[in-house]
Parts: C-alpha cells; sequence; structure tokens
C-alpha cells in the first residue's frame, strides 16, 4: 500500500500543473492524476503564484466562478453626476480662443455623462426631429466661478479644451451652485481618467503589477488636459502684444496722416449736406440758402400745399434716408422722379435737414432773448424785439428763415384743404428751428417757448421780414 502511495506521488510530480491566470496572479492547481484509484475524490489547492515575465501568456479564462473571486477591484472612477434639464442663464464670451460680444440668453441646460447640452426649450429635449443641441465637451474643461466676466450674480464659468468660454447664470443661489458642483465634478472625473491608478477589472487582459519594478511608469497628461490653460497663458501674451502692435500703428497713422483739406482734393472725404452748418454749406454753394431748403420747398409749393397734414405727416423714413444719403454724395437731384411721389417723403427730408444742423436755425446765442422777447406782454413791444432779433441772425439763417415762413404762410392760406393751423405748424417746427446749448431740465418749458416763437413769428410775418422777394 505504501509502494502505490510513493508510485502515485512521483506520477503527480511528472505532471505539469494547469495555471488559471487571472487580474491578480495565476492561481495554480494541482490536479491528481487521472492513474489514482477510482474512489479518490480530486483535491485542489490554490497557491498565489507571481508569473514569470518571461512567460508566454495565455487566454484568461472567462469561468462564472473566475470572475465571481477576483471582481471584487471593480470601477475606481466614480460616475460622472447626470442632472435633468433645467432652465439656466447663457453667455458664451469666447469661441476657439477668439472674443465674442456677451448676450445673455436662457437655454434649457442638460448635464449628461461626459457634456453639456442646451436646447433652446424644454420641449426639444425630448428628440425634436431635425433638431441638434448645442453640446460642449467637458473632458479636459476647468470651472470656477468669476465676477470679472459679468456683473451679474452668480455666475461661474466653463473654460473647455479647445479654448471656449461660457458663462452660466441664475439668479437662485441654491440652483447655480448644484449645478456648478456637478459640472465640476464630471470634468475632474473624465479629465482624470488618464492618471487613474492602474487597477482593471477581472475581465481584462492585464495582470495586476506585484513588484516595485514591474509597475509602469506613470503616464504623461494628455495636452488636451493643459491645452485650457497654456490656451489662457498664450492669449493673454499675444492679445498683450496685439494692442501693443495696434497702438503702435495708430501713433504712426495719426502723426502721419493726411489733412481734411487734402483728403478733400483727392475725393476721398465729400462735404456733406446734412449735418453741416449752414454758414459753411452756403459758402460751398455760393449762396444764403441752402439748395436742397429751396428745392424742397418749390416741390411742396408745387404738389403738396393742399395735402392733408402736411409736415405733420411723417413719410416713409428708408425713403427719406435714401434721399438723404443721394443729396450728401452730391448727385443731381430730382425731386419730380417717381420714387419721391409721396410728398411727405420731401417734407420729412426737410425737417431733418433742419434738426441734424449743428447749430440750429436760432443759432443758441439767440435763444435766451428770443425767450425774453416772447414773454413781453405788449403786443408792439413784442413785435419789434422779435424783429431786431431776427434781423441780427447771420446772413444765411436771416434769410433761410424768410424762405421757409413765408412757405409756411402759402400752407396756412390752403388750411381748408390741408387741415394745418398756426398752433399744429408750431408744435412741429418749434423744437426743430431751435432749442438750447445746455439743457437745463426745464425742457417742458422751453417747448411753450419754442412753439410760442415760431407761432409768433408765423402771424407777424409781413411786419418781420418785410414782403416776399421774388
Amino acid at each position: 500500500m505504501a509502494g502505490t502511495r510513493i508510485t502515485n506521488m512521483q506520477n503527480m510530480a511528472k505532471q505539469p500543473p494547469l495555471v488559471l491566470p487571472h487580474t491578480g496572479g495565476a492561481v495554480q492547481m494541482r490536479i491528481k492524476s487521472s492513474t489514482t484509484n477510482t474512489g479518490e475524490r480530486l483535491s485542489q489547492t490554490k497557491s498565489m503564484v507571481i508569473p514569470d515575465a518571461d512567460a508566454p501568456q495565455k487566454p484568461i479564462s472567462r469561468h462564472r466562478r473566475n470572475q465571481s473571486q477576483h471582481n471584487m477591484a471593480g470601477p475606481l472612477v466614480p460616475d460622472p453626476m447626470v442632472l435633468k434639464g433645467e432652465y439656466l442663464n447663457k453667455a458664451k464670451v469666447a469661441e476657439g480662443g477668439k472674443k465674442q460680444r456677451k448676450n445673455w440668453t436662457s437655454t434649457w441646460v442638460v448635464l449628461g455623462s461626459d457634456q453639456l447640452l442646451f436646447y433652446k426649450e424644454s420641449k426639444q429635449e425630448a428628440g425634436k426631429p431635425g433638431f441638434k443641441p448645442e453640446k460642449v465637451d467637458l473632458c479636459g474643461a476647468v470651472v470656477d466661478w468669476t465676477t470679472e466676466k459679468s456683473s451679474r450674480k452668480n455666475v461661474f464659468q466653463i473654460t473647455t479644451s479647445c479654448g471656449d468660454e461660457i458663462l452660466l447664470q441664475s439668479d437662485n443661489y441654491s440652483t447655480i451652485c448644484k449645478w456648478h458642483d456637478a459640472i465640476k465634478k464630471t470634468a475632474n472625473a473624465l479629465s482624470g481618467g488618464a492618471g487613474r491608478s492602474n487597477l482593471q477589472r477581472s475581465n481584462s487582459t492585464e495582470f495586476l503589477p506585484r513588484r516595485a519594478s514591474d509597475s509602469p511608469k506613470p503616464k504623461e497628461p494628455k495636452p488636451e488636459n493643459r491645452r485650457s490653460i497654456m490656451f489662457k497663458l498664450n492669449y493673454s501674451a499675444s492679445d498683450s502684444a496685439d494692442k501693443n502692435g495696434v497702438k503702435n500703428r495708430l501713433k504712426k497713422f495719426i502723426s502721419r496722416r493726411p489733412s481734411m483739406k487734402t483728403l478733400q482734393e483727392k475725393g476721398l472725404i465729400k462735404d456733406r449736406v446734412f449735418g453741416c452748418h449752414i454758414q459753411t454749406l452756403c459758402e460751398r454753394e455760393g449762396t444764403t440758402v441752402p439748395k436742397f431748403v429751396r428745392q424742397c420747398v418749390e416741390e411742396v409749393e408745387k404738389r403738396g400745399l393742399e395735402a392733408d397734414g402736411i409736415y405733420r405727416v411723417s413719410g416713409n423714413l428708408a425713403t427719406i434716408q435714401k434721399l438723404r444719403f443721394l443729396v450728401d454724395q452730391e448727385e443731381e437731384l430730382n425731386l419730380e422722379d417717381s420714387q419721391w411721389e409721396d410728398i411727405h417723403v420731401i417734407t420729412g427730408a426737410l425737417k431733418m435737414f433742419f434738426r441734424e444742423l449743428p447749430e440750429p436755425l436760432f443759432p443758441f446765442r439767440f435763444f435766451e432773448h428770443f425767450v425774453e422777447a416772447i414773454k413781453t406782454k405788449d403786443q408792439k413791444q413784442k413785435v419789434q424785439a422779435m424783429k431786431k432779433l431776427v434781423h441780427q441772425l447771420p446772413k444765411p439763417n436771416h434769410h433761410t428763415m424768410k424762405l421757409l415762413f413765408w412757405h409756411l404762410q402759402k400752407i396756412l392760406s390752403r388750411s381748408s384743404k390741408n387741415l394745418m393751423s398756426t398752433q399744429g405748424i408750431g408744435i412741429v417746427f418749434g423744437p426743430t428751428l431751435l432749442w438750447p446749448e445746455m439743457d437745463s431740465g426745464n425742457m417742458a418749458v422751453n417747448m411753450v417757448y419754442q412753439n410760442q416763437i415760431v407761432e409768433f413769428i408765423l402771424i407777424e410775418c409781413l411786419e418781420i421780414f418785410g414782403p416776399e422777394s421774388k
């Protein structure tokens, strides 16, 4: 009997052991030879054996028992947080490193496992066909509170690895804190995936290193994990350099810029009609009444004296601006053209001309004098005071005013047709022809005096200006 046992042990020594590799090392199972007695049971012994680095690795056993025994490592990186949608205020201040104009919009925000989704409305999250939400990749993103990028409260910034900068804000502090913490936790989890431990799941083909010498060298962080920080530094340096370059170029340009007269002689700058001082315009045209004013007055008297609400009704602003552009370009103007068929466009352009004068038709230095004159109670003294002030005006102002008021007299002569009164014309032309140089705060009072001055001059037109000149 003893001899039989010795023989069995020798046979077992000759038989190679069965090795089952796994992530924690190989499990060596010694199985008795099949030549043993039939009634004996199989015996198994387990021992942890350090694998030979030079030996070729065999495929891993996928037996359920092996997996159940060695799944204790499990995933070491926590799953990123996922938040359902909520309305937040969003502003994109940079894209790809290029700064953008800040524009706050309310958007439906959804936090996924690795990205942030923005919808215009909450119902679009359900999967509206043909709609693609705006996505922001959180891998390598930096999330921080900020008070410099916006004057609003509760604002934090997301800087992505590609240089995009997005601001999120909510008036509710607890809500914005919840989103800040969730997004930051997700970004950190995604960014830390490159440097996590080498522990793997049990069904991985890699072994756990048992010696310090066998441990692989720590991987360097991926470039995209540092891209946002490096981008900020590079962008700041290049941005300051660009600013200095622009300043230097501007200084050189200003020091070498040609004079206004030279630019006008070359035709690069043309003198405007709208917004030009009336004396300068008359000197340039060699007249005492601007050419455009005379053209408008003649056209209105030709076909607009009986138009309902003449000078009170507004014309189409786009057409008025088109007429203004043609006049400023000094192109040949024909007010009888079909595009100026609406007479209210011509009257609107004439009123715009007077409103855009750098100094009104009634010069600033005469404003207080006209107000004092209109306060005079005696009618004759008031007429004489007004007449004296009008004749003291510069010649272009005086002649233009005389032409305009005699034109308005003709409008009043057809009041039964055009339904315009002296008071109505005073309301229209009062703020158009005179205003104070400095706003004193009595705007309502000044407006009353402006209207009264125009009405009074209109009523006493013959006495103040004399007969109409042909």
